[in-house]
């Protein structure tokens, strides 16, 4: 299953709206930017039946490097996270279940 860039999003909701990609393209880019924008304030973004966009502050670990064995330490970080809703889930996994799409389970 190949993935959908910001590209094919745009053309998609142009086609849907009936807006130009390049109306659609300024929207999708401002609606990013502004996500990104919040999550840089700390604030989180809830949109219901969707889901949660939030940051989480992750605590310093070692690590190893893969290729040479060497621990190496992970500084404290916060990184965004998003937390699907519950309508979320359900409607992509009936959708995916009932289309015969879902990876085997």
């Amino acid at each position: 299953m190949a993935n959908t860039t910001k590209h094919d999003l745009i053309a998609d909701v142009s086609k849907c709206t009936g807006l130009t990609q390049a109306d659609t393209k300024i929207v999708v880019e401002e609606l990013l930017e502004t996500i990104a924008a919040i999550l840089e304030d700390g604030k989180n973004i809830e949109i219901r039946g969707f889901g949660t966009f939030y940051t989480k502050v992750r605590k310093p670990r070692p690590a190893r490097n893969p290729k040479t064995g060497e621990v190496v330490p992970l500084f404290k970080r916060i990184v965004p996270l998003f937390k699907y809703s519950s309508e979320l889930k359900k409607r992509v996994t009936d959708s995916l279940l009932e289309r015969n799409l879902h990876p085997q389970i």
